[in-house]
């Protein structure tokens, strides 16, 4: 949710992809600045799914 703090290797996103389940994890710590996708939206490469705001 956006606010919320996450550290570097914490899961932020799973992405469901020819039936498997994919967990993306966060690369930096900081707090969630916008999420870019609603649960079940289909996403294509190259979207936003967060913004990460570094601390």
């Amino acid at each position: 949710r956006e606010g919320a703090e996450v550290v570097r290797g914490e899961a932020l996103v799973i992405l469901e992809a020819m039936k498997m389940q994919n967990e993306i994890q966060s690369v930096v710590s900081g707090t969630v600045a916008r999420i870019g996708v609603k649960a079940g939206q289909n996403v294509m490469k190259d979207d936003i799914l967060a913004e990460i705001t570094v601390r």
